[in-house]
Protein backbone atom coordinates (compact mmCIF):
# COMPACT_ATOMS: atom_id res chain seq x y z
CA UNK A 1 0.00 0.00 0.00
CA UNK A 2 1.15 3.21 -0.87
CA UNK A 3 2.60 5.06 2.26
CA UNK A 4 2.90 8.87 3.30
CA UNK A 5 6.15 8.82 1.19
CA UNK A 6 3.97 7.77 -1.68
CA UNK A 7 1.09 9.85 -1.37
CA UNK A 8 2.93 13.22 -0.80
CA UNK A 9 5.37 12.42 -3.76
CA UNK A 10 1.85 11.97 -5.62
CA UNK A 11 0.28 15.07 -3.94
CA UNK A 12 3.51 17.30 -5.10
CA UNK A 13 2.77 15.77 -8.25
CA UNK A 14 -0.57 16.35 -9.16
CA UNK A 15 -0.01 20.43 -7.62
CA UNK A 16 2.68 20.76 -10.20
CA UNK A 17 0.28 19.45 -13.21
CA UNK A 18 -3.08 19.76 -11.92
CA UNK A 19 -3.57 23.29 -10.58
CA UNK A 20 -5.29 25.69 -12.15
CA UNK A 21 -6.66 23.11 -14.86
CA UNK A 22 -10.29 22.57 -14.99
CA UNK A 23 -12.29 18.94 -14.49
CA UNK A 24 -14.71 19.18 -17.65
CA UNK A 25 -15.53 15.37 -17.51
CA UNK A 26 -14.96 12.36 -15.54
CA UNK A 27 -15.08 8.51 -16.51
CA UNK A 28 -14.93 5.35 -14.52
CA UNK A 29 -15.87 1.37 -14.96
CA UNK A 30 -16.31 1.04 -11.19
CA UNK A 31 -19.94 2.32 -10.81
CA UNK A 32 -22.52 -0.14 -10.78
CA UNK A 33 -25.93 -0.36 -9.39
CA UNK A 34 -25.63 -2.99 -6.49
CA UNK A 35 -22.31 -2.75 -5.34
CA UNK A 36 -21.03 -5.91 -3.60
CA UNK A 37 -20.24 -4.04 -0.16
CA UNK A 38 -22.25 -1.41 1.83
CA UNK A 39 -18.96 0.81 2.26
CA UNK A 40 -19.24 1.14 -1.12
CA UNK A 41 -22.69 2.83 -1.31
CA UNK A 42 -20.51 6.30 -0.33
CA UNK A 43 -18.00 6.07 -2.90
CA UNK A 44 -17.85 6.30 -7.08
CA UNK A 45 -18.57 2.42 -6.63
CA UNK A 46 -22.12 3.18 -6.57
CA UNK A 47 -23.49 4.28 -9.66
CA UNK A 48 -25.83 6.74 -8.33
CA UNK A 49 -22.86 8.36 -6.28
CA UNK A 50 -20.95 8.63 -9.33
CA UNK A 51 -23.66 10.85 -10.95
CA UNK A 52 -23.73 13.04 -8.19
CA UNK A 53 -20.38 13.00 -7.98
CA UNK A 54 -19.97 14.13 -11.37
CA UNK A 55 -22.42 17.20 -10.87
CA UNK A 56 -20.84 18.54 -7.90
CA UNK A 57 -17.07 18.12 -9.81
CA UNK A 58 -17.32 18.61 -13.24
CA UNK A 59 -16.52 22.84 -14.61
CA UNK A 60 -14.84 23.06 -11.31
CA UNK A 61 -11.11 24.82 -11.14
CA UNK A 62 -8.81 22.57 -9.20
CA UNK A 63 -7.39 24.48 -6.45
CA UNK A 64 -4.66 22.34 -5.13
CA UNK A 65 -3.91 18.79 -3.62
CA UNK A 66 -2.84 17.78 0.02
CA UNK A 67 -2.44 15.24 2.71
CA UNK A 68 -4.44 13.28 5.08
CA UNK A 69 -2.70 10.60 6.30
CA UNK A 70 -2.64 8.44 3.01
CA UNK A 71 -5.13 10.37 1.78
CA UNK A 72 -4.63 12.34 -1.34
CA UNK A 73 -7.24 15.57 -0.95
CA UNK A 74 -7.82 17.38 -4.56
CA UNK A 75 -9.29 20.99 -3.77
CA UNK A 76 -11.48 22.12 -6.04
CA UNK A 77 -13.12 25.99 -6.31
CA UNK A 78 -16.47 25.36 -4.92
CA UNK A 79 -15.02 24.63 -1.73
CA UNK A 80 -15.66 20.59 -2.02
CA UNK A 81 -12.94 18.33 -1.96
CA UNK A 82 -12.17 15.11 -3.73
CA UNK A 83 -10.49 12.20 -1.46
CA UNK A 84 -8.44 9.41 -3.29
CA UNK A 85 -7.44 6.54 -1.01
CA UNK A 86 -5.16 4.72 -3.41
CA UNK A 87 -5.29 1.10 -1.14
CA UNK A 88 -2.71 -1.40 -2.04
CA UNK A 89 -2.56 -0.55 -5.60
CA UNK A 90 -3.60 2.43 -6.94
CA UNK A 91 -1.63 5.08 -7.61
CA UNK A 92 -2.07 8.66 -10.27
CA UNK A 93 -0.68 9.92 -13.05
CA UNK A 94 -1.50 12.35 -15.57
CA UNK A 95 -0.72 12.51 -19.50
CA UNK A 96 -2.98 12.23 -22.91
CA UNK A 97 -5.03 9.19 -22.89
CA UNK A 98 -7.35 8.01 -25.49
CA UNK A 99 -10.94 5.85 -24.97
CA UNK A 100 -11.40 2.68 -26.94
CA UNK A 101 -16.06 2.41 -27.04
CA UNK A 102 -14.94 -1.41 -28.44
CA UNK A 103 -12.99 -2.38 -25.15
CA UNK A 104 -14.19 0.13 -23.15
CA UNK A 105 -10.85 0.99 -21.69
CA UNK A 106 -8.04 4.45 -21.57
CA UNK A 107 -4.55 4.27 -23.13
CA UNK A 108 -1.85 6.77 -23.73
CA UNK A 109 -2.61 8.28 -26.65
CA UNK A 110 -0.57 7.58 -29.86
CA UNK A 111 0.89 11.15 -29.65
CA UNK A 112 1.85 10.77 -25.86
CA UNK A 113 5.80 11.20 -25.33
CA UNK A 114 6.03 10.18 -21.92
CA UNK A 115 6.64 6.26 -22.22
CA UNK A 116 6.51 5.46 -18.75
CA UNK A 117 3.13 5.73 -18.97
CA UNK A 118 3.29 2.11 -21.23
CA UNK A 119 4.73 0.34 -17.60
CA UNK A 120 2.55 -2.39 -17.54
CA UNK A 121 2.00 -1.92 -14.21
CA UNK A 122 0.31 1.51 -15.52
CA UNK A 123 -2.67 -0.09 -17.85
CA UNK A 124 -5.33 -0.63 -15.18
CA UNK A 125 -6.87 2.80 -15.87
CA UNK A 126 -10.18 3.50 -13.93
CA UNK A 127 -10.80 6.44 -13.37
CA UNK A 128 -9.93 9.68 -15.48
CA UNK A 129 -10.47 12.87 -15.17
CA UNK A 130 -10.57 15.40 -18.25
CA UNK A 131 -9.17 18.33 -17.52
CA UNK A 132 -8.78 21.79 -19.60
CA UNK A 133 -6.83 24.33 -19.03
CA UNK A 134 -7.27 27.70 -21.56
CA UNK A 135 -4.14 29.87 -22.78
CA UNK A 136 -3.93 33.02 -24.46
CA UNK A 137 -1.12 33.46 -27.06
CA UNK A 138 -0.16 36.12 -30.02
CA UNK A 139 -4.07 37.06 -28.97
CA UNK A 140 -5.69 33.68 -29.75
CA UNK A 141 -7.54 31.30 -27.10
CA UNK A 142 -6.46 27.33 -27.19
CA UNK A 143 -8.27 24.95 -24.64
CA UNK A 144 -5.58 22.47 -23.74
CA UNK A 145 -6.74 18.98 -22.71
CA UNK A 146 -4.87 16.41 -20.42
CA UNK A 147 -5.91 13.59 -18.46
CA UNK A 148 -5.49 12.58 -14.61
CA UNK A 149 -6.14 8.81 -14.15
CA UNK A 150 -6.56 6.39 -11.47
CA UNK A 151 -4.41 3.00 -12.23
CA UNK A 152 -5.75 0.28 -9.79
CA UNK A 153 -4.70 -2.92 -10.37
CA UNK A 154 -6.99 -4.41 -7.25
CA UNK A 155 -9.86 -1.77 -8.01
CA UNK A 156 -9.22 -1.28 -4.19
CA UNK A 157 -8.61 2.12 -4.41
CA UNK A 158 -11.52 4.91 -2.82
CA UNK A 159 -12.89 7.73 -4.17
CA UNK A 160 -15.11 10.04 -2.72
CA UNK A 161 -16.47 13.76 -2.42
CA UNK A 162 -15.80 15.70 0.50
CA UNK A 163 -18.38 18.69 1.73
CA UNK A 164 -16.84 21.08 3.85
CA UNK A 165 -14.28 21.13 6.58
CA UNK A 166 -13.00 17.72 5.20
CA UNK A 167 -10.33 17.37 8.45
CA UNK A 168 -13.81 15.80 10.03
CA UNK A 169 -14.58 13.42 7.01
CA UNK A 170 -15.96 10.46 7.61
CA UNK A 171 -14.37 8.94 5.00
CA UNK A 172 -11.16 9.85 6.72
CA UNK A 173 -11.82 8.31 9.62
CA UNK A 174 -9.66 9.49 12.74
CA UNK A 175 -6.24 10.34 12.31
CA UNK A 176 -3.47 11.24 15.00
CA UNK A 177 -0.77 13.76 14.13
CA UNK A 178 1.01 14.25 10.77
CA UNK A 179 5.10 13.30 11.76
CA UNK A 180 6.01 15.13 8.12
CA UNK A 181 5.41 19.25 8.59
CA UNK A 182 3.11 20.46 5.41
CA UNK A 183 1.12 23.87 4.76
CA UNK A 184 4.30 25.49 6.28
CA UNK A 185 3.28 23.59 9.70
CA UNK A 186 6.77 22.09 11.55
CA UNK A 187 7.53 17.93 11.72
CA UNK A 188 5.75 16.76 14.95
CA UNK A 189 7.81 17.63 17.77
CA UNK A 190 9.17 15.19 20.19
CA UNK A 191 6.93 16.05 22.99
CA UNK A 192 4.21 15.59 20.79
CA UNK A 193 5.46 12.41 19.13
CA UNK A 194 5.64 10.96 22.68
CA UNK A 195 1.95 12.55 24.02
CA UNK A 196 0.52 10.71 20.57
CA UNK A 197 2.45 7.28 21.34
CA UNK A 198 1.17 7.54 25.18
CA UNK A 199 -2.17 8.37 24.43
CA UNK A 200 -2.37 5.85 21.66
CA UNK A 201 -5.46 3.00 21.95
CA UNK A 202 -3.86 -0.22 23.95
CA UNK A 203 -0.41 1.69 24.23
CA UNK A 204 1.11 -1.87 25.73
CA UNK A 205 1.24 -3.21 22.22
CA UNK A 206 4.31 -3.98 19.99
CA UNK A 207 5.55 -0.83 18.67
CA UNK A 208 5.13 -2.04 15.39
CA UNK A 209 1.33 -2.02 15.58
CA UNK A 210 0.98 1.46 17.09
CA UNK A 211 3.31 2.88 14.21
CA UNK A 212 1.02 1.16 11.77
CA UNK A 213 -2.26 2.53 13.46
CA UNK A 214 -3.37 5.82 11.41
CA UNK A 215 -5.53 6.91 14.96
CA UNK A 216 -1.26 7.23 16.95
CA UNK A 217 0.82 8.55 14.17
CA UNK A 218 -0.71 9.40 10.65
CA UNK A 219 0.52 7.94 7.63
CA UNK A 220 2.92 5.32 8.64
CA UNK A 221 2.75 2.18 6.71
CA UNK A 222 4.90 -1.69 6.86
CA UNK A 223 7.70 -0.28 5.43
CA UNK A 224 8.83 2.21 7.09
CA UNK A 225 8.21 1.48 10.40
CA UNK A 226 10.47 -1.44 9.42
CA UNK A 227 12.58 0.99 8.04
CA UNK A 228 13.09 3.42 11.32
CA UNK A 229 13.10 0.96 13.92
CA UNK A 230 15.96 -0.98 12.32
CA UNK A 231 17.67 2.56 11.91
CA UNK A 232 16.89 3.28 16.11
CA UNK A 233 18.07 0.09 17.32
CA UNK A 234 14.57 -1.10 18.33
CA UNK A 235 12.91 -4.50 17.91
CA UNK A 236 9.49 -4.15 16.76
CA UNK A 237 7.96 -6.14 19.73
CA UNK A 238 8.81 -3.91 21.81
CA UNK A 239 6.69 -1.59 24.56
CA UNK A 240 6.68 1.59 24.10
CA UNK A 241 6.31 2.40 28.02
CA UNK A 242 9.68 0.17 28.09
CA UNK A 243 11.80 2.46 26.40
CA UNK A 244 13.85 4.52 27.52
CA UNK A 245 13.73 8.09 26.80
CA UNK A 246 17.02 8.16 24.68
CA UNK A 247 16.03 5.31 22.28
CA UNK A 248 12.41 7.37 22.07
CA UNK A 249 14.30 10.40 20.56
CA UNK A 250 16.18 8.17 18.84
CA UNK A 251 13.40 6.60 16.91
CA UNK A 252 11.82 10.46 16.89
CA UNK A 253 14.89 11.53 14.50
CA UNK A 254 14.97 8.24 12.79
CA UNK A 255 11.00 8.30 11.77
CA UNK A 256 11.88 11.91 10.55
CA UNK A 257 14.98 10.72 8.86
CA UNK A 258 13.09 8.00 6.83
CA UNK A 259 10.28 9.42 6.02
CA UNK A 260 11.74 12.42 4.63
CA UNK A 261 14.44 10.11 2.16
CA UNK A 262 11.37 8.46 1.18
CA UNK A 263 9.83 11.31 -0.05
CA UNK A 264 13.44 12.66 -1.68
CA UNK A 265 13.74 9.14 -3.58
CA UNK A 266 10.18 9.30 -5.20
CA UNK A 267 8.28 6.62 -2.58
CA UNK A 268 8.83 2.96 -2.95
CA UNK A 269 8.28 0.75 -6.23
CA UNK A 270 8.73 -2.49 -4.70
CA UNK A 271 5.14 -3.22 -5.61
CA UNK A 272 2.88 -1.36 -7.81
CA UNK A 273 3.87 2.54 -6.72
CA UNK A 274 4.20 4.55 -9.76
CA UNK A 275 4.23 8.61 -9.42
CA UNK A 276 2.15 10.98 -11.40
CA UNK A 277 4.57 10.17 -14.78
CA UNK A 278 4.00 6.82 -14.59
CA UNK A 279 7.76 6.48 -12.70
CA UNK A 280 9.06 3.94 -10.23
CA UNK A 281 10.30 5.57 -7.25
CA UNK A 282 13.71 4.72 -6.14
CA UNK A 283 13.51 4.18 -1.86
CA UNK A 284 12.94 0.09 -2.71
CA UNK A 285 17.09 0.23 -3.61
CA UNK A 286 18.00 1.46 -0.14
CA UNK A 287 16.14 -1.00 2.07
CA UNK A 288 18.04 -2.10 5.54
CA UNK A 289 15.02 -4.37 6.48
CA UNK A 290 11.96 -4.47 4.65
CA UNK A 291 11.67 -7.74 2.80
CA UNK A 292 15.75 -8.80 3.30
CA UNK A 293 14.72 -11.93 5.03
CA UNK A 294 17.99 -13.58 5.07
CA UNK A 295 20.47 -11.37 4.34
CA UNK A 296 23.04 -9.83 6.63
CA UNK A 297 22.34 -6.86 8.57
CA UNK A 298 23.67 -3.81 7.19
CA UNK A 299 24.73 -1.87 10.47
CA UNK A 300 28.62 -1.72 10.55
CA UNK A 301 29.82 -4.23 12.96
CA UNK A 302 26.77 -5.96 13.21
CA UNK A 303 26.76 -10.11 12.90
CA UNK A 304 22.84 -10.38 12.81
CA UNK A 305 20.82 -11.24 9.67
CA UNK A 306 17.21 -10.15 8.76
CA UNK A 307 14.76 -12.18 9.78
CA UNK A 308 10.65 -11.67 9.32
CA UNK A 309 8.08 -12.31 11.58
CA UNK A 310 4.14 -11.47 11.84
CA UNK A 311 3.41 -9.02 14.72
CA UNK A 312 -0.19 -9.15 15.33
CA UNK A 313 -1.28 -10.26 12.03
CA UNK A 314 1.39 -7.44 9.91
CA UNK A 315 4.33 -8.98 8.61
CA UNK A 316 7.82 -7.38 10.73
CA UNK A 317 11.54 -7.59 9.38
CA UNK A 318 14.15 -6.70 11.58
CA UNK A 319 17.61 -7.25 13.12
CA UNK A 320 17.16 -9.78 16.43
CA UNK A 321 20.68 -8.48 17.18
CA UNK A 322 21.20 -4.99 17.34
CA UNK A 323 17.58 -4.16 17.42
CA UNK A 324 16.64 -3.68 21.21
CA UNK A 325 13.62 -5.62 22.87
CA UNK A 326 12.27 -3.75 25.64
CA UNK A 327 9.27 -5.19 27.51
Amino acid sequence: MPELPEVTTTVSGINSECTKWTIIDVWTDLAVVKPTRIDFFETIKYLPYFKKFVKNIKGQKIINATRRGKNILINLENKKTILVHMKMTGHMMVGLYDYDKKENKWAPHKEEKNMALQDPFNRFVHVVFTLQKYNISGGKTSGDIKHLVLCDARKFAKVALLENNPDHAKHLGTHGPEPIGQNKKPDISFTDFVLALDSAPANKRAIKSLLLDTRTIAGIGNIYSDELLFKANIHPESIWSKIPNPARQLMHREMLNVLKRGIDFGGDSMSDYRNIYGQRGEFQNNHNAYRKTGEKCSKKSCTGKIIRKIINSRSSHFCAVHQKLYK
